[in-house]
């Protein structure tokens, strides 16, 4: 994930819970396009066909609410959806996401002044952009965001134990 990126906004609701990101029986298809497939199907029948990788989703308040049900984050990010910005996460989520490499954003203003397809441009650590106005957001901790660009935690793990058996750790 570079620092700044641009991406078409997908702009969501209030308390879009985990059972609406994927339904419980999608939950354990074991293939992950294919669970993909059902992501957002009974708020945005259209999601899953119409995504393009490097969309964003711009939402309201308490995205991931619910169970704590870590494929609501994978069932996005096999979209190559890569940045969720809301008013505010589920912690869960927050953290599932972060394992899945997603940047996701908190800011209380963003939604309000964006529509569905507008174009929304992220400087990490610096500022999001959309329509000619420009809002601060937190800083990602760098232990955090090289989880992110290295596509979650797992693949930051292998690379960290390839890392340290190179140098002879």
């Amino acid at each position: 994930m570079e620092k700044k990126f641009s991406g078409k906004i997908w702009k969501l609701p209030d308390d879009v819970d985990t059972d609406t990101i994927i339904a419980g029986r999608h939950g354990v298809i074991l293939d992950k396009k294919e669970m993909g497939s059902h992501c957002l199907e009974t708020l945005r029948p259209e999601f899953a066909s119409q995504v393009q990788p490097g969309d964003i989703i711009v939402a309201g308040k308490n995205f991931g609410c619910g169970s704590s049900r870590e494929m609501a984050a994978e069932a996005i990010n096999v979209h190559g959806v890569y940045c969720i910005i809301a008013k505010s996460f589920a912690r869960i989520f927050f953290r599932n996401a972060i394992n899945n490499g997603m940047l996701l954003i908190e800011n209380a203003e963003i939604s309000e002044h964006c529509e569905e397809g507008d174009i929304l441009t992220v400087e990490v650590n610096q500022s999001v952009t959309v329509n000619g106005k420009s809002f601060s957001i937190p800083k990602v901790s760098n232990n955090l965001f090289e989880i992110i660009q290295d596509g979650g935690l797992i693949p930051n793990i292998i690379k960290r134990m390839e890392k340290a058996e190179a140098e002879g750790r």
